[in-house]
């Protein structure tokens, strides 16, 4: 249990695992913002959405980037089973969030183009979050490997299971854009994302119940972790949990508790998360890989260790006082654009 091969890939795991749950956290709600766009007609409307993500937006990605280089630097033999495997999702991901980031700052500058830029924004965030899905969808379902590699073809992730996946996470970036517009917002747009919501949370719980009975019903193994004693009564907390965040959120919505309603949207996310994490651990990718098998070098897990140690802290500091310093809601003419 002390040999650093073994616990080096373990505290890498958990690395990964941070960065990709801040990610999914906060990248979600400002992808979200852009998913719900299109139900936005008013410019004043659309420019007090943007505005409330405008200090947040570009920093959430840190955490992206974190994630793929601490899958690169850490496990290299299955970051080289991955990306060939996904390679057109991920394409889509980095264009629709290039795309994106071009729209949020042009649609300030080109207002004799805005409704362009307006329509790239919200078309950009959807196809981030509809190809997030894919790729954890197509993960999910297991990729063909052969003698260490990717052993599939170029449309392998491209099934139903793949595209309900997308579906349920842009359904699940949508609520979480709206309960941060909730905390963020007053007035029209905070009245039209309230009773948005209820739906949207609906629409988030319907993916996780079809997720989570499809792949059981799909991969035996996972019936076997999820099903046998005494794992069931372990195992149960998660799903009791998440309804019980479903319930809070609910109840934030109704009764106009913005902070809480956010918080418990987050907690759905980060027990669905924790549900697919229990469900495949201790694979990297399933079920070919564990994080030791997929592990580099004990020498340069601690390499890069070192450097996420210091990193790390760095980036929830910065993160931390970004929130606290643009705390508080955006009013309808308030913003941080010129």
């Amino acid at each position: 249990m002390s040999d650093p091969a073994y616990l080096l890939p373990v505290i890498l795991a958990l690395v990964l695992g941070v960065a990709l749950s801040m990610y999914v956290v906060l990248d979600g709600f400002d992808l979200g913002i852009g998913i719900l766009f299109p139900f936005f007609r008013d410019e004043s409307a659309r420019d007090q959405m943007m505005n409330s993500v405008a200090p947040f937006w570009d920093g959430n990605e840190t955490w992206l980037v974190l994630g793929g280089v601490t899958l690169w630097a850490a496990f290299p033999k299955a970051f080289a089973i991955i990306l060939p495997a996904m390679y057109l999702p991920v394409l889509v991901l980095l264009l629709a969030l290039i795309f994106r980031g071009v729209a949020f700052e042009f649609r300030w500058v080109a207002r004799h183009h805005q409704r362009i830029w307006d329509g790239a924004f919200a078309a950009g965030s959807t196809l981030a979050a509809f190809a997030q899905g894919v790729i954890l969808g197509g993960l999910l379902q297991e990729i063909r490997v052969r003698d260490g590699q990717f052993a599939g073809g170029p449309f392998d992730w491209l099934t139903p299971f793949a595209i309900m996946c997308g579906l349920g996470l842009v359904s699940g970036y949508a609520l979480l854009g709206a309960t941060w517009l909730l905390m963020k917002t007053e007035g029209e747009v905070e009245g039209k994302v309230r009773r948005m919501a209820p739906a949207l949370l609906a629409g988030l719980l319907g993916f996780i119940v079809l997720v989570s009975v499809w792949t059981p019903l799909q991969i035996p193994r996972i019936a076997q972790r999820w099903f046998s004693v005494p794992n069931i009564v372990f195992l149960g907390l998660v799903p009791v949990a998440t309804a019980l965040c479903a319930w809070l959120c609910w109840r934030g919505i109704r009764h106009g508790r913005s902070v809480l309603a956010f918080a418990a949207a987050v907690g759905v996310f980060l027990l669905a998360m924790a549900g697919l994490v229990l469900s495949n651990m201790p694979y990297v990718v399933p079920p070919v890989l564990t994080v030791w098998q997929a592990a580099s070098h004990p020498a340069s897990q601690l390499f890069y260790l070192v450097g996420a140690a210091i990193l790390l802290p760095m980036i929830l500091a910065y993160t931390a006082l970004v929130f606290w310093l643009f705390r508080g809601k955006i009013r309808a003419g308030e913003g941080y654009h010129a």
